[in-house]
């Protein structure tokens, strides 16, 4: 694979590695070690929330990105985090529970930040037309660190404590903030001025990025259809437990089994999307993804073990195609200096409100038979799927008009086209 030989390329897909690695063995770790200091569940799930609330200031936060250098924002919130996370070291009883939280909220934070400062990195250190293909590899190495991470997390935990994984994570940051150090950039990427018709409050105002997303048809589809996804993916992860030990009549323990075979799903999946990307366009790809989605949700349903081996199998590739498709598209049809603000606003849409169907899904199995959310989850990704399937679209990526519409694209919308007559002039 060429795009391998780019210094650039393997830069970031080391960040992929180091940051997932870290991040998923200190988010199980943080869970743990609330249940360790208090005995209770709903204590140790607190934990995980914080690293989730953060989130719903994406917009505010991405405002932040865009007022700040984009490279130097990235290289000091790895090292401020991991700085962060030596404090874990004092923590020793319930009484000191509040410094976890406030930790876990940092990184909550510092996951935005990066998020939206990556995004507005990328398009200034790699061509536009490799940025899908990026976009999969690093999915794939996050995927595949989440087949190791847990396990290191937790047998680190248990025989040497919570601080040892503290340091651990400390450490992986501190070099993902020399690789990111060590990225080269253009002064700006292809020039992408926002197109007349995009209407913002402000040009520095943090609702820009919605204002921009609502106003551009094509990226506003992709972030919707990737939004969706993973509220119907939360509903569906929400009743897992039923899946299992209601349907398939296996011990808790195969949920294990389900989600190394999900994560084989997303590495091929990942591997797959840069290609899929360049020939076909992000629209194509998230709709695509959300029916692939829709099939592994539905096979759920079945209690026969083969069928939920396959179902998770889909859903490891579809889901993390929709992912995808949006944050390329983002970081192909944003204007540069909006890019921070529209990235972070499009991560709150498609992340944050997942806690909400897990929660909601929760409630639904008290009440109902598991089968139901699974049926409502299969019904939202196949309307989503179809609903952008059946949209006409440049092949370059450009706007999308209901099929059979012969309206054209106009040029600085969606297309890649308008990206380059706006930088010609």
């Amino acid at each position: 694979m060429r795009l391998l030989r780019d210094r650039n390329t393997l830069l970031f897909v080391g960040v992929s590695l180091v940051a997932g690695f870290a991040g998923t063995a200190m988010s199980l770790a943080a869970g743990l070690w609330a249940m360790d200091l208090t005995g209770s569940a709903s204590l140790a799930a607190i934990a995980g929330a914080c690293v989730f609330l953060p989130s719903l200031a994406g917009p505010l936060l991405g405002a932040l990105v865009d007022r700040l250098p984009r490279r130097p924002l990235l290289v000091w919130t790895s090292l401020i985090l991991a700085g962060l996370l030596l404090l874990l070291l004092v923590v020793r009883s319930a009484d000191q529970l509040w410094l976890l939280y406030a930790v876990m909220l940092g990184y909550g934070v510092s996951y935005v930040l990066l998020d939206a400062g990556e995004a507005a990195v990328l398009p200034t250190a790699l061509p536009d037309e490799r940025l899908g293909e990026l976009n999969g590899l690093r999915m794939t190495a996050q995927e595949g660190t989440k087949l190791v991470a847990p396990l290191v997390g937790a047998a680190l935990f248990t025989r040497v404590g919570g601080p040892a994984v503290a340091v651990l994570t400390a450490t992986l940051l501190a070099v993902a903030a020399a690789l990111y150090a060590a990225v080269r950039t253009t002064n700006a990427p292809p020039g992408r001025a926002a197109p007349s018709t995009v209407k913002t409050r402000t040009k520095r105002s943090f609702l820009s990025g919605l204002d921009f997303l609502r106003s551009h048809r094509p990226l506003r589809a992709a972030v919707l259809v990737a939004a969706v996804s993973m509220l119907m993916a939360g509903l569906g992860t929400a009743v897992q437990y039923a899946v299992v030990d209601d349907g398939l009549h296996q011990p808790v323990a195969f949920l294990g089994v389900l989600a190394s075979v999900q994560g084989v799903g997303s590495i091929a999946g990942g591997l797959l999307a840069g290609q899929f990307l360049n020939r076909y366009g992000e629209l194509p790809l998230a709709g695509w993804g959300a029916l692939l989605l829709t099939a592994g949700t539905a096979l759920r349903c079945l209690p026969w073990t083969p069928a939920v081996l396959v179902s998770a199998l889909l859903i490891g590739v579809g889901l993390p195609w929709t992912v995808i498709a949006a944050m390329t598209a983002v970081q192909r049809q944003t204007p540069h200096a909006l890019l921070g603000r529209v990235a972070a606003t499009a991560n709150s849409l498609v992340f944050a409100p997942t806690s909400l169907t897990l929660l909601t899904g929760a409630g639904l199995l008290a009440l109902l038979d598991y089968r139901i959310p699974l049926g409502v989850s299969a019904l939202g990704t196949l309307l989503a799927g179809g609903w952008v399937l059946t949209r006409r679209y440049d092949p370059r990526g450009g706007d999308s008009t209901p099929a059979g519409d012969s309206a054209p694209v106009e040029p600085g919308i969606g297309s890649d086209r308008g990206v380059a007559d706006v930088a010609r002039r």
